[in-house]
């Protein structure tokens, strides 16, 4: 049998499936029933064989008897755990827990959100909890297994571990009870705290939730990872129901593997202070061993003092989208990670950056992608260094020639690729500074420039938030309006580049054929240079399209759009 392959998209079917597994000839998937069902249900090993012998019929095979022991008593405290979930969620209607209802409902959160994260409110402790459960025949000892008392060094109970506090139920991948988070509501330290390490709950193997996410993920939801209870529970009711959060520490490698089987891109998306800034870089060295060309992460950065919580509150679920659309690819954000903030402008400095970028490329454990990681980064490297070393240089802008609907147009189609895209400047900076643009392109253009003289990283991110600085925001929204797709975020550099010189070709075509012969004399000289040729491809690209089809200026600027649309 064959059909279109479900892990890329495609209109003729390349995937076939044969007696013994599956082959896909369009990105190479293979394997057998078992990981056909753990990739698209995202489940493990063992569900993905429960699962399958259920429809076939068969039954597996029986655990031994102390297995068996293990299992109930397994059962047992997930049962133990559901029971407090239900007496905490209670707890919260009472006039106890008035204080804590008002506060989630202070932070926008539904009743339905309430009800559906299963949220509570343990109250003063002092055996309250044990009193009540010990109705459902739930004892001390069994409460302590599941993390709920604390206990000393001898064994003995010594009270409850959480007591006035809002209680986040947190579940397995399969949606079962495994422990709790607790958040005080006043001056108490610490402000959240999470079970301790049970029978039932590892920190570093679970994805606060993971199990709401699964289901969403496989319907085509952009998996995201934020920081905390708070801005999971947000993000859901805004209308991303595949955000996940780790439980207090730094994501691990069993959390990355436990995302890769929801997408083989999940966007890391940090708080824009210094401690997202550090807990971005300890997540991109730890992902980057397990890196492999089917799997990776994106990065994408909040404003200073902003998390997703309080930004799809005070700004609604449009900017949060807006913050995931302009994630960086892994390769261009560790660059920035790498470097920090130290001067570079020693030799000592800029070798000391070199050995970290080779060294974070070496890490990874599969050879053809550390080798095109080191070559990117470093590509990355030489271009800064020449740019730091380089003085900017004032132009002399021609006037605007063109005042017509049409050039305004394509001017503002040309600056809206270069903010998506500003990597471009690097070959375009020239033709881009003489354009004659409307008068209201032009800060826009000098603050592109100023920040592409100085600028450590080129990227869509930093660029945008430099210009909202300068109070830009409007007119940049006003000129992201007339973006073509060849510009979107999700547009390959050359497919970038290549709409980028046709649309210029269409003001200025002499100038575009004069840039095609220096591109064509550099590669003489310079042959062994991808970017050289990169360059002439792109602008040759552009050259073509523009020599063919209809000659009118109106006819060329539909072609245009039709090709880049």
């Amino acid at each position: 049998m064959k059909g279109c392959c479900p892990f890329h998209g495609e209109k003729t079917p390349s995937f076939y499936v044969y007696d013994d597994g599956y082959h896909c000839f369009g990105c190479g998937a293979h394997g057998d029933a078992i990981s056909f069902l753990m990739h698209t249900s995202a489940v493990g090993f063992v569900e993905a064989v429960q699962s399958l012998a259920g429809q076939a019929g068969l039954d597996l095979p029986k655990p031994s008897p102390d297995a068996a022991a293990i299992e109930r008593r397994l059962l047992d405290l997930h049962g133990v755990l559901d029971a407090a979930q239900r007496h905490f969620r209670d707890g919260l209607t009472t006039p106890g827990g008035a204080a804590a209802l008002a506060y989630l409902r202070g932070r926008g959160l539904s009743e339905a959100t309430i009800a559906r994260f299963g949220l509570g409110w343990a109250g003063e402790g002092r055996g309250a909890l044990a009193a009540a459960l010990a109705g459902q025949g739930i004892t001390q000892q069994q409460l302590a297994q599941a993390g709920l008392l604390r206990t000393g060094d001898d064994g003995e109970v010594r009270g409850e571990l959480f007591f006035n506090r809002v209680m986040f139920p947190i579940r397995d991948r399969a949606g079962r009870m495994i422990s709790f988070g607790g958040r005080t509501l006043g001056d108490a330290q610490p402000k959240y705290v999470n079970g301790p390490e049970t029978a039932l709950f590892s920190k570093r193997r679970t994805l606060y939730g993971l199990d709401f996410a699964r289901a969403s993920a496989r319907r085509g939801a952009v998996v995201v990872v934020v920081e905390g209870y708070m801005d999971v529970i947000a993000l859901h009711q805004a209308g991303f129901p595949a955000a996940m959060a780790p439980l207090g520490t730094a994501l691990t490698a069993e959390q990355f593997s436990e995302l890769w089987r929801l997408s083989p891109s999940p966007v890391l998306c940090f708080d824009g202070d210094a401690a997202g800034g550090r807990a971005a870089a300890r997540a991109a060295q730890t992902a980057l061993p397990s890196l492999a060309p089917d799997r990776t992460i994106r990065l994408a950065s909040l404003s200073d003092g902003e998390d997703p919580d309080t930004l799809v509150r005070k700004h609604g679920a449009a900017a949060f989208a807006a913050v995931v659309d302009a994630a960086r690819p892994l390769d261009e954000a560790l660059f920035g990670l790498l470097r920090g903030v130290a001067d570079h402008r020693t030799p000592e400095a800029r070798a000391e950056f070199r050995r970290r970028l080779e060294l974070a490329a070496s890490s990874i454990q599969d050879r053809s992608l550390a080798a095109e990681y080191r070559r990117t980064l470093l590509d990355r490297f030489f271009a800064a260094s020449r740019r730091n070393a380089a003085k900017p240089v004032l132009r002399q802008v021609r006037p605007m020639l063109d005042d017509a609907a049409a050039g305004v147009s394509r001017a503002n189609k040309l600056t809206a690729i270069l903010l998506r895209h500003p990597g471009l400047l690097r070959d375009v900076e020239e033709a881009y500074g003489s354009l004659p643009l409307p008068p209201e392109l032009i800060p826009i253009r000098n603050a592109m420039l100023e920040h592409y003289s100085h600028a450590d990283v080129l990227d869509s991110c930093s660029l945008l938030n430099h210009l909202d600085a300068l109070g830009l925001a409007q007119d940049v929204a006003r000129v992201l309006g007339e973006l073509p797709s060849c510009g979107r975020s999700e547009a390959q550099p050359a497919e970038a580049e290549a709409g980028w010189w046709h649309f210029y070709g269409l003001m200025h075509r002499n100038d575009l054929d004069q840039a095609k012969k220096a591109a064509e004399r550099h590669v003489i000289d310079n042959a062994d240079d991808p970017a050289a040729w990169a360059r002439l491809d792109a602008l040759s690209a552009a050259s073509f399209r523009l020599s063919q089809g209809k000659q009118t200026d109106s006819d060329q600027e539909a072609e245009a759009e039709a090709y880049y649309e």
